[in-house]
């Protein structure tokens, strides 16, 4: 049976507009032993179409990690369907707090080492020996006490755009890189309180257990993360402490949480956080780009890919051969300012 999508992304957009009707945007993951990845990924792609489920839905021997949208009106169905899987059941949904129906265009999912990928032994420590979870009050009661060290365990292109204020947030690109660093920077504080976060929480998991494998006893994670926190703010009338936007990865890339706009066009230096891809398919860099940026420079990068996307479609795919991990790197916060 086919388990892959064969439609393209104009062919997949027409059909999510045409659908008319609103979505949710949810997240959700889990450690658990799943027994069998692969059968679970053809039963998924077997089952989640007919709901209306895209999204992108990482399997592991370790658990699972699933960010996807679905019609609103099925939201109950697939909570069933959740609870009905051996090992889900009662998994907590962490709801998107901005949502145009628009966060995925198909169904991906992929069976892979480890649901977050980390470079850690998971052997050589317990790996359920996680931190105290704390709710948003908590979280904001334990950010006013003294001495509290806070971490953002997210990427540098995540943190950007979005923080706690005060939050220790590591310059890499990858999580696997992050870990040894906040364990070097936090060498000699096994004593202090240390309050991590992250976009959902599963990073959170692995990296409080690492952390109390190597001798911190006061370890705390945001439950549910900044989604979650987000959510209960507001329901609860709290106060928010997370200024700027919460990065996604979908398409929308990014979700107000507040009105600040904390971060600058990588172009111009204009305040702006919105993020963008580089338009020229053999560069795609990440980078944030302010909306007179990405008009003068029709979404690229340089004025060698805005160049490089107004030739002929052959010799585009021509010199995109093999270019992406030659010429560009994931993310670039310095691209040099354009004078024109």
């Amino acid at each position: 049976m086919q388990g892959y999508n064969t439609f393209d992304r104009d062919t997949l957009i027409r059909q999510l507009e045409a659908e008319n009707q609103p979505r949710t945007t949810l997240s959700f993951y889990r450690y658990v032993n799943i027994d069998d990845p692969s059968a679970l990924r053809q039963r998924l792609f077997t089952e989640w179409p007919g709901m209306g489920i895209r999204g992108r839905i990482y399997l592991a021997k370790e658990g699972v990690n699933a960010q996807l949208s679905l019609p609103a009106a099925r939201l109950d169905e697939f909570r069933a369907w959740i609870d009905a899987c051996p090992g889900f059941e009662q998994i907590p949904f962490k709801i998107a707090v901005e949502d145009d129906g628009k966060s995925f265009l198909k169904l991906i999912v992929k069976v892979k080492k480890k649901i977050v990928a980390d470079g850690l032994d998971d052997d050589a420590f317990d790996t359920t020996n996680v931190g105290r979870h704390l709710d948003a009050k908590s979280w904001n009661d334990a950010l006013a006490q003294p001495d509290t060290i806070v971490v953002d365990m997210r990427n540098c292109y995540e943190s950007e755009v979005g923080r706690f204020p005060g939050a220790l947030c590591p310059d890499v690109v990858t999580f696997r890189e992050e870990l040894p660093l906040v364990l070097d920077s936090l060498k000699g504080k096994e004593q202090s309180k240390v309050l991590l976060y992250c976009t959902g929480g599963v990073r959170c998991e692995k990296a409080s257990a690492f952390l109390r494998h190597h001798g911190f006893e006061d370890v705390n994670q945001l439950h549910g993360g900044i989604i979650d926190y987000t959510r209960q703010v507001r329901a609860e009338g709290l106060e928010n402490r997370f200024i700027g936007k919460n990065f996604v990865f979908d398409e929308r890339m990014g979700e107000r949480i507040s009105d600040d706009v904390i971060a600058h066009c990588h172009q111009c230096g204009k305040p702006a956080d919105t993020h963008v891809n580089c338009a020229n398919e053999a560069c795609h860099v990440l980078f944030i780009q302010c909306s007179e940026c990405a008009a003068k420079m029709e979404q690229c990068c340089s004025v060698e890919c805005r160049d490089e996307v107004h030739l002929p479609l052959a010799e585009q795919k021509a010199r995109r051969k093999g270019r992406h991990a030659e010429v560009h790197q994931l993310y670039r916060p310095t691209i040099q300012r354009l004078e024109e």
